[in-house]
């Protein structure tokens, strides 16, 4: 089963959730989300890369980071996890590069084992409709969702098979 992100109905359209199913255990998902050196190799859409500044993964830790754009720009990034239940569930909320975008949002992400597969579950919720609307329209959010999710499923994938 791999269900691709869409924009929820059942929200009040305040949301965006993606489930996907990863052929790698729940461990090896759950490090690659938490480990810098791991999640620079796959965050963010088709052809971005990302720059890690720090990243602390607790309650209250922040996680600055760069990505780089195929066009040449720079979006930079801040989240602060608000909660961390290894290797259960990640719940941070998310910043542009001034922190007053409409961008931010809370972001819920949670690992359940599914035999020697992991179901993860990522929902993002804005402060109102019009904020998640601007972020689908102008950053393409739903699909740079879909495609970082992709990415994320080729590396833990190549990972579990090494």
């Amino acid at each position: 089963m791999d269900t691709r992100a869409v924009a929820s109905t059942n929200t009040a359209d305040r949301e965006i959730v993606a489930v996907r199913i990863f052929d790698a255990p729940r461990d090896l998902v759950w490090r690659a989300w938490t480990d810098p050196q791991q999640i620079v190799q796959w965050w963010g859409p088709n052809g971005f890369t990302t720059t890690t500044y720090a990243m602390e993964v607790k309650p209250g830790g922040v996680w600055r980071f760069v990505m780089l754009g195929p066009d040449g720009v720079d979006y930079q990034n801040k989240v602060t996890f608000m909660e961390v239940v290894p290797p259960e569930r990640l719940v941070f909320k998310h910043g542009g590069g001034e922190d007053v975008e409409l961008v931010n949002h809370e972001t819920t992400v949670t690992f359940e084992t599914q035999g020697d597969k992991t179901k993860l579950t990522m929902r993002m919720l804005f402060a109102s409709a019009e904020a998640r609307r601007f972020t689908v329209e102008k950053y393409g959010a739903v699909e740079g969702l879909n495609q970082t999710l992709g990415r994320l499923g080729e590396y833990v994938t190549g990972r579990a098979i090494s």
